[in-house]
């Protein structure tokens, strides 16, 4: 076994340390529920903390690793460690007021990615909106929130962008249908300011942009929109995001993962390319 440096953001760490888990366990031939019952726990409970799912005890991994044979040495100090680590909290943990659980987990994985690829069809994607029409998305779909939580909401949702603007965080490549930068959210105003964001984050290094226009007619993206999230530590998965209304699906099996990515290939070939993008709008930035 490699010794394992913690990396990346908390979600990763868990997601980092339940494959090792997973890996140790089946190299043991050890069943889920044997695990299980070695912690006084189900075997579904081991699933999930081999998914990352879960927050982990450390006295949890400790018997685990003594179960898999790994008593003593480096590499079990290494896995405490990292257990430590992943229990971390992120920074996002301070909107917990305005946050749903199952959104904490997105940005967690969203922190520590390497390439985020997005396809949406409503409105702008979360990282390249403006202030103004954050806030008017907000406002129009969550009409009882009172201002001081729509105030929060729209912080929330800027603090996420510093991974784009200050350059440390994943490539963003998002696919945007035509129709979400024609809907008039806001108003005039707010859309010209949304628009001309979208041009300058567009001029990113770590930011591809690409529209798929009315003209092409049907296309690849019929079940809507969703984010393929990629990471830099080989031992994880590609995690598929798809937002529900009161929940969210994160699929991280091989065939799933496989299907969607084959979709958003077929999305960015039919899509128009980044500069005829930017030319789309700047049209429509004149036509105003």
């Amino acid at each position: 076994m490699t010794t394992v440096q913690p990396s990346g953001g908390s979600m990763v760490r868990r997601i980092l340390l339940g494959s090792q888990l997973r890996r140790l366990r089946e190299g043991c031939a050890i069943t889920r529920e044997d695990a299980g019952y070695a912690i006084r726990a189900s075997e579904s409970k081991i699933s999930r903390m081999e998914l990352g799912r879960v927050s982990f005890k450390e006295r949890d991994v400790a018997d685990l690793l003594s179960l898999y044979g790994l008593s003593t040495g480096p590499d079990r100090e290494a896995l405490l460690a990292l257990v430590r680590e992943a229990n971390k909290s992120g920074w996002w943990h301070s909107y917990n007021d305005v946050l749903p659980n199952w959104f904490q987990t997105y940005i967690g994985l969203e922190e520590a990615a390497a390439l985020i690829r997005t396809y949406e069809v409503q409105f702008v994607p979360g990282l390249l909106q403006c202030e103004e029409y954050a806030r008017a998305i907000f406002a129009q779909n969550r009409p009882a929130l009172d201002e001081e939580e729509v105030d929060r909401r729209v912080a929330l949702r800027i603090r996420r962008q510093k991974l784009l603007t200050e350059g440390r965080g994943p490539k963003l490549w998002a696919v945007i249908d035509e129709a979400a930068l024609r809907r008039p959210v806001g108003g005039p105003e707010v859309m010209r300011a949304q628009l001309e964001h979208l041009v300058e984050l567009a001029g990113y290094p770590s930011v591809v942009v690409q529209v798929m226009p009315f003209r092409f007619g049907a296309h690849a993206g019929e079940s809507g929109a969703f984010s393929v999230l990629r990471f830099p530590e080989q031992d994880l998965p590609d995690v598929v995001y798809v937002e529900q209304l009161t929940s969210a699906l994160y699929l991280d099996k091989r065939d799933d993962v496989d299907e969607y990515l084959q979709v958003m290939e077929r999305l960015c070939v039919d899509s128009l390319t980044p500069q005829q993008t930017l030319d789309l709008l700047h049209s429509i930035l004149k036509s105003q």
